[in-house]
């Protein structure tokens, strides 16, 4: 699934569950998967606006045993297959919270593994998700952010303290905002 481009392209780092999908607590069967019904034309918007799709995602259930690497590559397969194949590639942590790794949201591990796989232009990237995790995630990897009141985002509002750069309502409301930023550059 990684391939290396030959032109830099601006990226947009997208949280799985709650900004893509619907939230399901340790989501480990596809039959339980639920795409948001925007995530198709929000992704079609980014990539013909240049941007390339990177889903990453902390998955410690992997960790903690209560499904394998396996079952997620199939959540993986079918939200590409129910998107037409236009996510370039997901990367994952399969790590506890306490394991410590570098991979895990909201460390870069993630950004720096897209960054080795894929010619991205770090300064118009983004990264859009649900919840606190997601905003310091794009801090410490020094992008730009959107919260969107999905998944988490829906329930928590105190999650604007975090300060993200913008805020909107699901996944499409955030794609559109992102394309009329990269307009005005």
């Amino acid at each position: 699934m990684k391939k290396k481009n030959t032109k830099k392209q601006p990226a947009v780092f997208l949280d799985r569950d709650g900004t893509l999908i619907e939230e399901v607590n340790f989501l480990s069967r596809v039959e339980d998967l639920r795409l948001f019904p925007f995530t198709a034309d929000a992704l079609k918007l980014l990539r013909d606006n240049g941007f390339l799709l990177i889903g990453v995602t902390n998955q410690s259930g992997i960790g903690r045993g209560i499904f394998d690497e396996e079952s997620m590559h199939a959540i993986h397969n079918e939200i590409q297959k129910k998107v037409g194949g236009i996510i370039d590639a997901f990367y994952f942590c399969p790590h506890l919270p306490s394991d410590g790794c570098r991979c895990r949201k909201p460390r870069s591990g993630m950004i720096q593994a897209a960054t080795a796989d894929f010619d991205i232009e770090l300064e118009n990237s983004w990264i859009v998700g649900d919840k606190k995790i997601d905003i310091d995630f794009a801090k410490n990897a020094h992008l730009q952010s959107i919260l969107v009141a999905t998944g988490y985002g829906a329930h928590d509002k105190a999650l604007l303290e975090r300060q993200p750069d913008l805020f909107a309502d699901d996944f499409g409301g955030a794609a559109r905002q992102i394309v009329s930023c990269t307009a005005l550059i």
